[in-house]
């Protein structure tokens, strides 16, 4: 195995007051660990309390991103799973067959996927099951997949698509472990403890994939940056904000803790604050882990279920349900609602490792291209919206916006 293991997001620049606590106490609690890569706002971050650097500090040297429309290589739409009472990790017999569902992670299923997934694995495998299916090849799906192999059992992955084509191939690739993962007001009261087990697992799995070739996960520093007014119109009407859940505070142990730079301490203007997170390099890793599914004796078979029924004829008596969205349509799972995020991609550049959150725009800098994503301060921005078609003019705000912060690039 090629890495020496062993086998075993929109219109608008509004920034609501609600999300700027929510950013600042994510940050903060977070550190390291931020979960503001699916839509944390910027205003007034920088001037929030946080250790300060000195003035003497030297400023770093951050390549700049060479933002222009003629270098957008392609647009990607992703619905995320939300569900408010928060994912289903339920077990249910059916046709003879026993079916762990592991979906609807909202905007966190890179982020909990190997937490989420051991759950899974512990249910599926109290029978002891010398086989097991595996329906989806997403994050939940490869992942599910290859904790059941190492648990001793023979896998079959049945999906439609392989991962480059799945909704997870399209996500932005940050550590948001607490993104639209839950309501307060729906959520059992057993959650939070739950989740926390999901994100800690999942993080721990994750530094195992530090230091890599191709770097499928990695660090990286991110910058918050002062937003400026919104040039481009009032921002879009959304619904009234849920009671999303933050939880970010139950791993305040991990990483560093952030800084607010004083003006000049980087190229960017105005004050800012730094911190440091995961990051997924999606491309890279997803082929990692089909290649240790592969080489471990898994199976892959092209196949599209229209009803739960068409699960009684597979050979395997245990079944992994990690459809993802597709399991609102699959399951009639009404309490699925899609949240909407659009990701701009621009040509890669080798030498910009860092990343931005800047009037409005989430920007991450991946081996596989510079990814922008709209992001307007609140959590209900592509709520409940099922639209995948690529807006094109959500592509051009977002490089026009990221261009300000470069002019000479």
């Amino acid at each position: 195995m090629r890495h020496g293991r062993s086998l075993p997001e929109r219109r608008g620049g509004g920034l609501s007051h609600v999300d700027r606590r929510r950013l600042l106490h994510t940050a903060s609690a977070l550190s390291g660990l931020s979960a503001v890569g699916l839509g944390g706002c910027v205003e007034q971050a920088a001037t929030a309390s946080a250790p300060i650097v000195p003035p003497f500090a030297p400023a770093p040297s951050l390549a700049a991103v060479r933002a222009s429309e003629d270098r957008i290589i392609d647009v990607t739409v992703c619905l995320r799973p939300f569900r408010a009472e928060g994912p289903r990790l339920d077990v249910e017999p059916l046709g003879g067959k026993t079916v762990v569902h592991n979906y609807g992670h909202g905007g966190s299923g890179w982020s909990l996927s190997w937490g989420s997934s051991t759950i899974a694995i512990e249910r599926a495998m109290a029978a002891s099951p010398s086989a097991v299916a595996v329906i989806g090849c997403g994050a939940l799906g490869l992942t599910s997949a290859i904790l059941a192999q190492r648990a001793g059992a023979r896998v079959t992955i049945y999906a439609k698509d392989l991962l480059p084509q799945t909704r997870s191939a399209r996500a932005i690739g940050s550590w948001t472990p607490d993104s639209r993962i839950a309501l307060e007001s729906k959520a059992a009261a057993n959650f939070p403890a739950l989740w926390e087990r999901m994100a800690r697992t999942s993080f721990k799995t994750y530094r195992t994939y530090l230091g890599l070739p191709g770097a499928p996960v990695e660090f990286s520093d991110r910058y918050i940056i002062h937003a400026h007014p919104d040039p481009d119109g009032a921002p879009k009407t959304l619904q009234p904000e849920l009671d999303f859940m933050s939880l970010s505070e139950r791993l305040s142990d991990f990483g560093a803790p952030s800084v607010v730079l004083p003006a000049g301490a980087t190229p960017f203007p105005g004050p800012v604050r730094r911190f440091t997170s995961l990051q997924f390099n999606i491309a890279d890793y997803g082929h990692m882990l089909m290649d240790d599914f592969l080489l471990a004796g898994g199976r892959v078979q092209r196949r599209e279920f229209h009803d739960p029924s068409e699960l009684a004829a597979l050979a395997e008596p245990v079944v992994i349900n990690c459809t993802g969205y597709g399991a609102r349509a699959l399951w009639k799972d009404a309490s699925i609602v899609p949240v909407r995020g659009q990701v701009t991609w621009l040509i890669p550049q080798p030498e910009v490792t860092y990343g931005v959150l800047y009037d409005g725009v989430n920007m991450l800098a991946r081996r596989d291209g510079i990814v922008l994503q709209l992001t307007d301060g609140s959590d209900m921005l592509g709520y409940d919206d099922d639209n995948e078609t690529p807006d094109a003019a959500e592509a051009r705000t977002v490089v026009d916006r990221i261009a300000r912060l470069y002019p000479r690039a």
